[in-house]
């Protein structure tokens, strides 16, 4: 028994009466401890004890009344009297006082009075203090009894009673889409079984969508929650409830309200803005996610109005659960944004999330399911993990593990379980035990009283062990049945008595031996054995000794256990299969052992347990575009079960591969992520504790496209034309078409004069138009539409606005209609309409187009001239916005009224959108083909040539597949050219897409087909072209070998040509080379060749063009073979020539002429020189430098030696091209060319390297203000042609935080940030250029570390003084003007650290601050201010502010001048 300390008087100073007072009472409540023990320990039966009263001292036995109580009831009289004692302790006090006061009294009185006296006083006194004992016991009694009384009333009570409803059900009128909870409270006992219905019908909340209704009971608190009501929700609500003592029920009703806006009363808007706050939407959709164990994973979702109290209203669900953020799980909100993040994914965290937010008439929700598939796998072939780990019967030191078999063991079966531990929050995982792979239940033995656990399990096959489980959640071992053993006793104001039942019993010494030993789990692999208490326990803990014995064998053993059994509960696992046992118990205290229970039931381990049966009619139904929906029977009659896998497959595939990793409860699913247009195949397997069953039978394949249902509601009706006495009517077709074509609609009229609706046609009409006859005149109308599939008729549409039904006659033309919106693409769409059916007072001239961008109310427009026709492409929009489109009609009277707008268009590139494809097929015909796996089965692809209609039949055919549609060019030619476009009819979502045929693209695929019709000769190397040493030009190519009938036509310029004396053809089929030597090259010569080779039926063309530049080119050079020929001719002729009297017949003259072409080196100084020599000139002989066909005059010559110089001081990509240097006079010219690109200038660019890496200086070492910085100069520096690598202790060196290295122009640099010790050593600088490597190398160590390292110190100190020192940052005028009796306000911005001081000062003298001048310092802000100033005031002004780093002195010259004079300025 715990008695409740007193919360006052800790610590503080009792007087000494106080003191005494508490030692008396300490001292009654002991005896009175000592007597309870006394009488507890006479006997441990049920005694009848007599509660006497006071008043027993002066009356005789017979006539007491007697009250008989148990030993329960004691003990709580016993704690009440304590209660008492202490609830009545301040009158005690006051009593004890007054008692005092009289006793000093009577201390004076007999002084005064005889002894006769003072005999009669304590008589009086002793009688008075009977009575009031008197009068505490009867009180004491009243209170016992009272207590003792409700106790009995409370076990009555509790004992057992039938259920009684405390607070019945009531009922509930709630609006749509809202969610209403019904709450209840009963008593009874024990605590009643719970059934809901609903009509009637028991509610099972499994065969519901996720979270329709949430079921609970919170200790007698009885609640129903339904999510989202429909009208289907409106219902009798009963609930019933039953336990052996009887039952009840209770029901009410629930009215769910349809929301009527204007019609209810109330303009909707306004009552949802001003009562109910901003109505929330969703503006994106949840998508399931495929997430991957051990990896994070988010859900996101955007709303259109920013949350109120986000925290609170938005609330995430996983299987109708409330999900909280934790270490694992993040829930956040920002930007009309909601993020839920998980951050490690286990397969427990796979299941339908919900998402919810308030709105105004109830919330707004959407779901997603969330799937977690197996880690990556640590060998080849081993299973997933397990998961839902769980602890149950925990015990003070066993407990039973619990877990869910993985779904996939990857071709290899399970062969056992591995279980690990971790103690507390250690993370210190140990094995502890190994189990079978038939069952994913194990007892785990052994465990510390008082400790807290965690367990994980792997699943192991042959191919190994998988990764662990989810850890479970920590459990701390403990006596389970000990709360039941304690009850609780309230007194005095919410203080309560804690009583054991350990108190009630006698003084024990050796235990009774325990009862009822039974096996409460017998499995294949072991038997849990279990006992109750012997009763008296005793308050000596309890241990146990088990026996065993072989039914037959006439002999008891005894079981060992690692530790003392201290739970009436023992797991078995070393049972014989086969064999029969039965066990006894003995209990053990500290004073012995009892005598050995009666033995149990005969006890055998059971055989192996079989697994579920799979489910029976599992069928597959079409859902949407990539999901299928599985129903089946559910397997009946096994509570056993934990769920179902289910498995797929494309049909034709034998690989299964799972969908789901965490068991599926119900019997229907939707499977998300498939590939629309494909079949699938679908099986399920139940799971239980057994393992995963065998699979049920395969459903019959099914193609993942949407399914049939009937459409939405039409909207957006419009007046397009109006008589006298009829409409015509337009609407939109429905958002939804039901995955089938629209067959037609029906439409309803209704005239605002009378009550009811009445239809306009009883056959559906196939068209969005429909004309409305007999009508009044000056009437006005309303309509509204359903649409018709093959599912049926579809949603009432909305009524439409008003229309007054008289004839139009205004000269503007009506609205055009059917505007439509395809092939939306990131920047661009194309619209379509159909002209006005009222054409006014003359024809249309053209179209208006005008758009509307999301949050604008400004119409704005697409073009500024007329369109003609009736589509236009719009393009140059900006991605990721929203546009709204209209058009309007213009005549001569001008514009119309516009069309119904579009629906708001979002653009982006879809990934899935498919695009025309254009090819050429096996046959050589030209096609185009669109394919959409997406398109509903009744869909059709229309086909269009430049948007006026389908094209011509006499020109292509047309070719229907599955989702597939090709047109075939008959007659590939011009009149084909164009845009062609498809639509895929009866889709949702905009499925179209166009291909613009071009003339060009038009020859390539006639190319093709030319191609794959006609054999190509397979060429090996094409047109070639060579100088010969003569100056000839040679022209060569290669193909396969051909056979002696092969013909060659060369064409030159649209002509054949043959073999001539000046140009050569060869043409050898056994080598397949075909050649054309040109004696000598001219411009005659420009042109295209074209080779047309044909061996039978294949052929080959090969054209070469030598024109513009490449011809320029291969002239030159074959002119400069040809000169160079002819002088190595003539200069040989001149040294062979005999000497001696001159010829009779002299040699031709020879001009000035090159003896060393142009070529290029690079000098020391990087500087890249172009030289030539020129011989036999004369003084009249001309020198030219050309520069990309364009003289160059930087160019020189020297006349002396003939040699020519151009000089390029800093070679850059300008300078690359063509060079050229010429010589003539009046005997012939010479030139020489130099090709400064590509190649040529790589080698330049590489040699200017290698020079700059021998150039580079010694590394020098220069400490700064960041640290230390180690650098060489070079000559020249090229980031792409030298590379720089720096090293340090032979390690290679990157940039990073502290160490950054750079390079420019003339400087190659590395920079040691925040130097250490370790920064010292030997650095190494590698420059490459090419192939050539220089290194250069600095030690960094030693006096050279220090002195760097000082000058570093000493210049950021420098750096540190100059940011802290203390200066005057801006503010101060340098000069002031102001009026006598003005107020001047000086103000400055200073800055230092620590904080400056701060002076003013006048004339350099300190400024008092006192009368008129206050000074103000608020931060780095000082102002100083002169109160009705006059001409004492002028001078000069300064602020001066100092710290420890320095000080800085800011001046102003002050000038006052008086009323009605000019302002001057002050001379100082």
């Amino acid at each position: 028994m715990t008695l409740p300390h007193s919360p006052g008087g800790v610590g503080e100073p009792r007087p000494p009466q106080a003191v005494q007072v508490h030692r008396r009472e300490h001292r009654r409540e002991e005896e009175q401890k000592e007597e309870r023990q006394h009488s507890l320990q006479m006997d441990s039966s049920t005694r009848r004890r007599t509660f006497r009263s006071s008043h027993e001292l002066s009356f005789p036995r017979g006539s007491e009344e007697e009250y008989q109580f148990s030993a329960a009831d004691y003990a709580l009289a016993a704690a009440l009297a304590l209660t008492a004692s202490s609830e009545t302790t301040w009158e005690a006090q006051l009593r004890r006082q007054t008692s005092t006061v009289e006793l000093e009294e009577r201390g004076q009185k007999r002084v005064g009075f005889g002894n006769e006296w003072e005999r009669t006083e304590i008589a009086f006194l002793r009688t008075q203090w009977l009575l009031r004992q008197r009068r505490d016991r009867k009180a004491l009694r009243r209170r016992t009894e009272e207590k003792v009384r409700e106790a009995k009333e409370l076990r009555e009570l509790c004992s057992g009673r039938g259920p009684w409803f405390w607070i019945p059900l009531r009922s509930h009128a709630v609006w749509e889409h809202t969610t209403v909870l019904l709450t209840c409270t009963v008593q009874g006992s024990p605590p009643p079984q719970v059934t809901w219905y609903k009509n009637d019908m028991r509610i099972d909340p499994r065969l519901f969508p996720a979270g329709k209704y949430r079921i609970t009971n919170n200790y007698g608190l009885l609640t129903l929650e339904i999510r989202r009501c429909t009208i289907e929700d409106a219902a009798t609500y009963t609930v019933k409830v039953k336990n052996a003592f009887g039952q009840a029920s209770s029901f009410a009703k629930v009215l769910v309200r349809t929301y009527l806006g204007k019609d209810a009363g109330f303009d909707s808007e306004i009552f949802k803005r001003l009562m109910f706050g901003p109505s929330v939407e969703f503006t994106s959709v949840l998508k399931p996610v495929f997430a991957r164990e051990k990896e994070a994973f988010s859900l996101n979702c955007l709303f259109s109005e920013d949350v109120l109290d986000a925290e609170q209203n938005i609330q995430w669900f996983r299987d109708g659960r409330l999900l909280r953020s934790s270490s694992r799980r993040q829930i956040l909100y920002a930007d009309r944004q909601a993020v839920l993040k998980v951050a490690c994914a286990y397969k427990e965290d796979e299941g339908l999330y919900t998402v919810q937010v308030p709105s105004p008439f109830g919330l707004r929700e959407q779901s997603a399911y969330v799937f977690v598939r197996d880690a990556a796998a640590e060998k080849p072939g081993v299973p997933g993990s397990p998961l839902n780990v769980r602890c149950l019967n925990v015990n003070r030191d066993c407990l039973i593990l619990t877990w869910t078999p993985p779904s996939d063991t990857r071709g290899n079966p399970i062969t056992g379980y591995s279980i690990e531990l971790c103690q507390g929050e250690s993370e210190e995982w140990v094995l502890c035990h190994q189990a079978p792979g038939g069952t994913c239940r194990c007892p785990i033995q052994g465990l510390i009283e008082g400790q807290s656990y965690r367990f994980r399990v792997r699943a192991v096959n042959k191919a190994g062990s998988s990764v662990p489980s989810k850890a479970s959640e920590p459990v701390v071992m403990g006596d389970r049945d000990e709360a039941q053993r304690k009850t609780e006793i309230p007194f005095d104001m919410g203080k309560t008595i804690t009583v054991s039942t350990d108190d009630f019993d006698d003084f024990v010494t050796i235990p009774s031996p325990p009862t009822n030993v039974h096996g409460s789990e017998i499995r294949e692999a072991y038997v849990v054995l279990a006992w109750e208490e012997p009763r008296p326990r005793g308050k000596a803990p309890l241990t146990y000794f088990l026996e065993k014995s072989v039914i037959g064998s006439g002999t008891w053993e005894a079981i060992n256990s690692e530790t003392p059994v201290k739970s009436p509960r023992f797991a078995l696992l070393d049972l014989e299969k086969g064999k029969s046992y039965v066990f006894r118990v003995r209990a053990i205290n500290q004073y012995g052992m009892s005598d050995p229970s009666e033995p149990s039931e005969p006890i055998a381990l059971r055989g192996k347990p079989a697994t579920l049966p799979p489910p029976t009619q599992v069928q597959a139904f079409r859902d949407t575009q990539t999901s299928v929906s599985l129903t089946w029977d559910p397997v009946k009659d096994s509570p056993e079960l934990l769920g179902y896998y289910i498995y797929s497959r494309e049909a034709g595939s034998s690989e299964w591969r799972t969908v789901n990793n965490k068991p599926i409860q119900g019997s229907r699913f939707t499977i998300p992520g498939l590939r629309t247009g494909k079949e699938y195949e679908f099986c399920i397997r139940s799971v239980s504790e057994a393992g995963v069953g065998e699979s049920s039978a395969v459903t019959e394949p099914i193609r993942v496209k949407q399914a049939l249902a009937t459409p939405s509601a039409p909207y957006d009706f419009a007046l397009l034309n109006c008589g006298k006495n009829e409409m015509v009517i337009g609407w939109k077709p429905p958002k939804r078409r039901g995955g089938g074509k629209i067959l037609g609609y029906f439409l309803d009229q209704h005239d605002s004069e009378e009550l009811d609706w009445h239809a306009v046609n009883q056959q559906p009409v196939p068209t969005q138009v429909c004309k409305v006859s007999n009508l009044h005149e000056g009437h006005f109308y309303e309509f509204r539409a359903r649409a018709v599939n093959w599912a049926g008729v579809g949603e009432l549409s909305a009524p439409s606005k008003l229309f007054e039904c008289k004839e139009w006659t205004m000269p503007q033309p009506g609205p055009p209609y059917d505007l439509r919106v395809f092939e939306v693409r990131a920047t661009s769409l194309m619209l379509t309409w159909e002209p006005p059916l009222y054409q006014g007072a003359g024809p249309v001239t053209g179209y208006r187009i005008s758009f509307q961008e999301e949050g604008s109310e400004q119409w704005k427009p697409v073009t500024p001239d007329l369109i003609s026709g009736t589509h236009l492409r719009i393009s140059d929009l900006q991605p990721g916005k929203t546009y709204v489109f209209q058009v309007q009609a213009v005549n001569s009277a001008g514009p119309g009224q516009p069309s119904m707008p579009t629906d708001p268009v979002l653009l982006e590139d879809k990934p899935d959108a498919r695009e025309i494809e254009v090819g050429v097929d096996d046959e050589g015909f030209i096609y185009m083909a669109f394919e959409a796996p997406e398109a509903p089965d009744s869909a059709e692809f229309q086909w269009s040539k430049d948007y006026k209609g389908p094209p011509d039949p006499e020109r292509v055919k047309v070719e229907e597949q599955a989702n597939r549609s090709k047109i075939i060019l008959k007659d590939p030619g011009l009149e084909d050219l164009g845009t062609y476009s498809v639509v895929v009819t009866d889709a949702d979502e905009d499925i179209s897409a166009s291909h613009t045929l071009t003339e060009d693209e038009l020859n390539k695929l006639k190319k093709l087909s030319h191609e794959i019709r006609n054999p190509v000769i397979k060429l090996i190397s094409g047109w070639n072209v060579e100088i010969l040493e003569q100056g000839e030009v040679r022209l060569w190519l290669e193909v396969e070998k051909l056979s002696p009938a092969a013909e060659l036509h060369l064409i030159f310029n649209e002509k054949e040509i043959f073999s001539s004396p000046n140009r050569k053809i060869n043409f050898v089929r056994e080598k397949g080379l075909v050649e054309v030597i040109i004696q000598h090259l001219t411009e005659d010569d420009k042109g295209s060749y074209t080779a047309q080779l044909q061996d039978g039926k294949a052929k080959n063309q090969i054209t070469l063009a030598l024109v513009d530049d490449e011809f320029d080119k291969l002239l030159r050079a074959a002119d400069a073979k040809r000169r160079d020929w002819k002088r190595k001719q003539v200069s040989a002729s001149l040294n062979s020539a005999p000497r001696g009297p001159p010829s009779p017949h002299p040699r031709p003259l020879l001009g000035p002429y090159f003896v060393e072409p142009l070529q290029w080196k690079v000098s020391e100084d990087c500087q890249v020189l172009l030289t030539c020599k020129v011989t036999n000139t004369k003084k009249e002989t001309r020198f030219q430098w050309f520069f990309q066909k364009r003289e160059f005059p930087a160019g020189q010559y020297d006349p002396q030696t003939g040699a020519g110089l151009l000089c390029i001081e800093e070679l850059s990509k300008e300078d690359q091209g063509v060079y050229r240097a010429e010589v003539s006079d009046d005997r012939g010219e010479d030139d020489t060319i130099l090709d400064l690109r590509d190649e040529a200038l790589d080698a330049i660019f590489t040699e200017l390297g290698r020079i700059g890496a021998l150039s580079a200086t010694p590394l020098k070492i220069q400490g700064t203000e960041e640290g230390i910085r180690l650098f060489s100069k070079v000559k020249y520096y090229n980031v792409k042609y030298m590379k720089t690598t720096w090293f340090h202790k032979e390690k290679r060196l990157e940039s990073g935080d502290r160490v950054r290295a750079g390079t420019t122009l003339d400087e190659i640099w590395l920079h040691i940030l925040d130097p250490k010790d370790s920064d010292k050593g030997k650095y190494i600088l590698e420059i490459a250029a090419g192939k050539e490597v220089r290194q250069l190398s600095a030690d960094l160590s030693g006096q050279a570390f220090e002195d760097a390292l000082a000058e570093h110190q000493r210049l950021k100190a420098l750096a540190i003084i100059e940011k802290n020192r203390a200066k005057v940052v801006r503010g101060l005028p340098d000069v002031a003007t102001i009026m006598e009796d003005k107020t001047l306000c000086l103000t400055c911005v200073v800055s230092g650290d620590p904080a400056p001081e701060i002076y003013w000062l006048k004339n350099d003298q300190p400024v008092a601050f006192l009368d008129r001048y206050h000074m103000d310092v608020k931060g780095t802000e000082v102002t100083v201010t002169i109160e009705k100033v006059n001409s004492e005031d002028s001078g000069r002004y300064g602020v001066l502010v100092k710290n420890k780093y320095g000080s800085e002195t800011g001046q102003v010259t002050v000038s006052v001048f008086k009323h009605g004079e000019e302002e001057k300025m002050l001379k100082m």
